[in-house]
């Protein structure tokens, strides 16, 4: 081994994370487009509350059925066939979603969506456990949540922008040719381990050998499913995560931009420039997070007490005066439930893979990334027909008490949340 292939290594490994990055912005980009042309939507199709919940939910059910998959295909055919694909698939989808001439087929058009970008962080989990250190992996994967916070902004800004000068068609159509050239480039650039390039491994590189244990490769897939459900403290992390990303998905990826409109009688720019806080709050929270859980707590325990502890007062607080936030407050509101709700999860992810052999470090983040996203599916229409439940005031929206209600459950949400994790196991180990 020489100095040229060390460097080699160390510099590589960044454009690898750089073209993950960006199909983790396309991700999160999906993730939250609908809560942009829900308006568009709503009159084009005709469509009811319940019914966007179930456009949006489709999504979610995809990309939590398709979790455990995903974690197998990372471990078996590969993360870097398995992100090319999937982006290819999400591409069709998003085509199809711009020519939709309906519900239907706009509903079919998310579920490709949905399992296409699916795909996508767990096999990026797998390769950076193979291009970073251990001790690196909780830093690396902040700012990998953090570029899922660029999405997010474009997801609203930059989406919106589209949208007004564009239309919402033309806007997604853009939007799929970005998807297949970052699949074409995830092709070309991303490789699963050094030793691909022909280069050494980090362990080698820091000559260090490989702890007693299994060797790569040496636990089946079976195998490693069974080891994962047999551990009592994964099912805990499973369950925080269904309620934690069951509030943010449901309310931050949907119902943010109506509830702001509805009830703080907002136009759609200044809802969707607010909102842009929700991204920043990844943007800044992932690494931050990241850093506090690693260097200054020294724990995931606490680092998700102390997140869980502040997402429960905010929804507290708007479940007291839903409409009653001065415009400052609600900048805040918005940055600290981003942060609390969503940057958390890569502590989650960590968490999780701290609890198994690294070498099924897909298959524990694919099975427990079902969970975030059937939290998604379940919350996204059950939001929706507790406002359907209400009916639409004399100026087409919903009113007050309504998301008086919508908060309520999501408050509900956060204290489970907030149980599950401090009955938790702290996987920290220095």
């Amino acid at each position: 081994m020489d100095d040229k292939q060390v460097a080699r290594v160390l510099s590589f490994r960044w454009l690898i994370f750089a073209v993950l990055a960006i199909a983790y912005c396309l991700v999160y980009f999906h993730r939250i487009s609908l809560s942009v042309v829900t308006g568009e939507l709503q009159r084009e199709f005709h469509a009811s509350a319940g019914m966007l919940g179930l456009l949006g939910s489709v999504y979610f059910y995809c990309y939590a059925l398709m979790q455990i998959p995903a974690g197998l295909l990372s471990d078996s055919v590969g993360p870097r066939k398995t992100v090319a694909v999937s982006l290819l698939v999400a591409t069709v989808g998003i085509l199809l979603f711009s020519l939709a001439s309906d519900i239907t087929v706009a509903i079919v058009a998310r579920a490709l969506v949905g399992l296409g970008v699916s795909m996508v962080f767990i096999p990026a989990m797998k390769i950076f456990s193979q291009w970073y250190r251990t001790h690196e992996f909780a830093h690396m994967s902040g700012m990998y949540q953090a570029a899922g916070g660029v999405g997010v902004l474009a997801g609203t800004w930059i989406l919106g922008l589209l949208v007004d000068h564009l239309g919402w068609r033309a806007s997604f159509r853009i939007i799929a040719g970005c998807t297949l050239a970052t699949a074409v480039a995830a092709w070309l650039v991303v490789r699963n381990r050094p030793a691909d390039k022909g280069w050494p491994s980090l362990d080698e590189i820091d000559r260090n050998e490989r702890a007693a244990g299994p060797a790569a490769g040496a636990i089946g897939l079976r195998q490693g499913i069974r080891m994962v459900l047999a551990e009592k403290h994964f099912w805990l992390i499973g369950a925080w995560f269904f309620f934690d990303c069951g509030i943010f998905f449901g309310f931050g990826n949907l119902w943010s931009g109506p509830y702001l409109m509805h009830t703080y009688r907002m136009d759609k720019v200044q809802a969707m420039a607010l909102l842009s806080t929700i991204a920043w709050g990844m943007v800044l929270g992932g690494p931050a997070l990241g850093v506090l859980s690693q260097r200054i707590l020294k724990s995931r325990k606490k680092t998700l007490v102390l997140c869980m502890s502040v997402l429960s007062a905010l929804l507290l607080l708007t479940t007291l005066a839903p409409a009653g936030l001065p415009r400052a407050a609600l900048v805040a509101w918005f940055f600290l439930f981003s942060v609390c709700s969503s940057a958390i999860v890569i502590v989650g992810f960590t968490a999780t893979k701290e609890l198994f052999p690294v070498e099924i470090a897909g298959t524990s983040i694919g099975v427990v990334n079902f969970f975030p996203f059937f939290g998604g599916a379940v919350f996204q229409p059950i939001l929706g027909a507790i406002l359907d439940a209400y009916g639409k005031t004399a100026a087409n929206q919903y009113p007050v008490a309504a998301y008086r209600t919508v908060m309520l459950v999501l408050l509900l949400s956060a204290l489970a949340a907030l149980g599950c994790s401090i009955l938790m196991k702290d996987t920290y180990r220095k």
